[in-house]
């Protein structure tokens, strides 16, 4: 198993990559659900002004 981890010298460069790419990957979900939930409230306030056509 520490074989596996150690990775033969290069576990720094690529645990920290697997990190940096999680990290990069869930923030980028968290910014698209909180556009969302922007535009659909930007949505609702239109309509709720009688915005529709």
């Amino acid at each position: 198993m520490s074989e596996f981890l150690y990775m033969d010298g290069f576990a720094l460069w690529v645990w920290s990559s697997f990190g940096l790419t999680a990290f990069i990957m869930t923030l980028a979900a968290l910014l698209i659900r909180r556009r969302h939930r922007q535009m659909l409230q930007h949505v609702r306030r239109y309509h709720a002004a009688g915005g529709s056509r």
